[in-house]
């Protein structure tokens, strides 16, 4: 029964690894679907080839983490399978194998049932997050959960052509906050990037804009072009954005409304 035990105890740590390279990625600012599997690749040894894959090689903190993860993945193999050998050899008979591999069993399915619960996963990101924070220089700052790029909110490139709405103008001039936008930084033609730029600074073709708001909005804004059509689409963008903020001013209404009927039916 020694094999089985060391089996499972290999199998966790091989889980609680992969759970903290998981935080560990998101914490640089990869999503937490993109940093679970960079994790897992690297912890096994697959090796995608993905555009996520060249954001790691280019970022000194994430290289470092998946670099530990391939030195540990050989030694997780080799020391799961000498386990598993360890674990049927020697016995004898029928009862003495079956026994151990219902234990193996058993064990697989708790260890599944606790990587599937989110309860778990909850308190596990809790605390590493807490051990980062305190044992590592890694910034524990979940910034797509912060900034709800998981729901109806992202962060876009708009790369500007001489025909973009965006193109020969000045931050200001756009009022692209009117339509909830919100202008992150801008990425010159020859490589400068202005981080939190100012309203004068100018957009100009062959420049990066980097831009936060809702996904839909971000697209449009996208496919803009200069003219009429594009100051009537500002408009129209203008007013659907107004319109979405007065759904959200009636919905925090109703939730402050049903919260203080709650307290007042508790009182």
């Amino acid at each position: 029964m020694l094999g089985v035990a060391t089996l499972l105890c290999v199998m966790t740590l091989s889980l609680l690894v992969s759970r903290v390279a998981t935080v560990a990625l998101r914490t640089t600012g990869l999503s937490q679907d993109a940093a679970r599997f960079q994790a897992r690749s690297a912890l096994t040894g697959v090796g995608f080839t993905t555009l996520e894959s060249e954001d790691i090689l280019n970022h000194p903190a994430r290289r470092r983490i998946v670099l530990t993860l391939m030195a540990l993945s050989g030694a997780g193999v080799i020391t799961t399978l000498a386990s598993l050998l360890l674990s049927f050899a020697g016995t004898s008979g029928v009862r003495q194998p079956a026994a151990r591999l219902g234990a193996l069993v058993l064990g697989l399915f708790i260890l599944w049932r606790l990587a599937l619960s989110e309860r778990v996963d909850r308190v596990l990101s809790r605390l590493i997050e807490r051990g980062l924070a305190r044992w590592t220089g890694l910034e524990t700052r979940d910034y797509v959960r912060l900034l709800d790029i998981c729901g109806d909110y992202s962060i876009d490139e708009l790369p500007i052509d001489d025909d973009d709405w965006l193109a020969d103008r000045r931050i200001d001039d756009l009022q692209l906050s009117q339509e909830g936008v919100v202008v992150l930084g801008v990425r010159a033609s020859k490589g400068r990037y202005k981080g939190g730029p100012k309203g004068a600074t100018p957009i100009r073709p062959g420049d990066t804009v980097v831009v936060y708001g809702r996904s839909d909005a971000l697209e449009a804004l996208g496919k803009r072009r200069a003219g009429a059509a594009g100051d009537r689409a500002h408009v129209e963008a203008t007013a659907e954005h107004q319109r979405v903020l007065q759904e959200e001013a009636e919905a925090d209404a109703e939730h402050r409304e049903h919260e203080q009927t709650t307290k007042t039916r508790g009182g």
